[in-house]
């Protein structure tokens, strides 16, 4: 099975408060966990995404698309990255505990929808 593994990340004031030290757990965990799937061969694509500072948001308004610049308004977390993953759910969830038990930011998984269910 094929699964996206979503990362959300902190963005000013939720990062405010977290220290030099945890900033730099949670960027060595990254990076580490990275590797070990990269090297498992169990990553089929991974990337990290822009700032949302530098998004476009597209609303409809007015009986029209309107795209504006910047994320979402009021957010405190906003997607950071994700890993698309050759595995069993169970080793999904196991993938993203561990980063959640470090980063303390949610994540979410979803099953690649062209892939049959597990039987």
């Amino acid at each position: 099975m094929k699964y996206m593994i979503m990362m959300f990340g902190g963005l000013g004031e939720s990062l405010a408060g977290r220290s030099p030290e945890w900033i730099e757990r949670m960027q060595t965990t990254m990076v580490s966990m990275d590797r070990e799937l990269r090297e498992s061969g169990e990553v089929v694509e991974s990337r990290h995404l822009m700032d949302p500072s530098q998004a476009t948001t597209v609303r409809f308004r007015n009986g029209t698309a309107a795209p504006t610049d910047g994320p979402f308004a009021e957010i405190k977390e906003s997607l950071a990255g994700y890993w698309i993953v050759e595995a069993s759910h169970e080793r999904a969830v196991e993938i993203t505990a561990r980063v959640v038990a470090h980063t303390e930011y949610p994540m979410e998984i979803r099953r690649v929808m062209d892939e049959s269910p597990e039987l």
